[in-house]
């Protein structure tokens, strides 16, 4: 269900596995009380949110100070993040920007617009995957449901085993994965890698020759070239 990657004196980060819930509908409670059974502490807070089909790293406040404090920083953009993916098709573009509206489709899928009212920002740079894949590292400004799914349906690399964007791909999960983070705590930045390739329930393909090779080009991902965006320069 999840592996604990670091414990600190006001929160607990873990590597979520794929395919378990943490939304209050469908095993929110099961999956705190399991990893607070682990770590000792009577209640912990989610403060922020992973679909049920991305792993990785998914950060759990040990007071209600520690939640409203980490909140704060997801909130005001203050939160770098960095996932991994794998398309299935060769993207319309290697690297780049995607921005626009979300809105509401079929069922439990979600789509993007062109209208700029409140949009979902993602960046994006990309690697050479198995034959007819794409590895991707995305970097998401904004926190929008199935935002970067939705971000590399639209360039032409919907998420290789995804049940919603790409319901025929076949596959042992679906490739998304939470990969890094970056914030200022307490005086303090601190930098987290979860590797997939480390953890087995994380699934079989991060392993292949070419999707490691370019993991192991991003291992320290808030130092690649990213763009700055005029949106969010001060």
């Amino acid at each position: 269900m999840f592996d604990i990657v670091y414990t600190h004196a006001d929160f607990v980060l873990i590597n979520k596995h794929p395919n378990v819930s943490v939304h209050k509908d469908d095993g929110d409670v099961m999956l705190l009380q399991e990893v607070a059974a682990a770590t000792g502490d009577i209640h912990l807070y989610l403060v922020h949110r992973l679909d049920k089909m991305t792993s990785g790293l998914l950060l759990l406040a040990r007071s209600a100070e520690a939640a409203s404090l980490l909140s704060g920083l997801f909130a005001q953009r203050a939160m770098q993040k960095f996932y991994l993916a794998i398309g299935s098709k060769k993207p319309k573009k290697k690297q780049g920007l995607v921005s626009g509206d979300m809105e509401r489709s079929r069922r439990s899928a979600w789509k993007l617009v062109t209208t700029q009212n409140n949009p979902a920002i993602t960046q994006f740079l990309s690697a050479a995957g198995e034959p007819g894949e794409r590895l991707f590292i995305c970097k998401p400004y904004t926190g929008k449901t199935h935002q970067i799914r939705v971000a590399l349906k639209s360039v032409g690399s919907a998420i290789l085993g995804d049940p919603i964007y790409n319901p025929t791909s076949q596959a042992d999960r679906g490739y998304l994965h939470a990969f890094a983070m970056r914030f200022d705590y307490q005086g303090e930045t601190l930098s987290f890698v979860c590797d997939p390739r480390q953890f087995t329930a994380c699934g079989s393909k991060w392993q292949e020759s070419t999707v490691s090779q370019g993991i192991d080009a991003w291992l320290s991902p808030w130092e690649l070239n990213w763009p700055t965006l005029k949106v969010f320069s001060k």
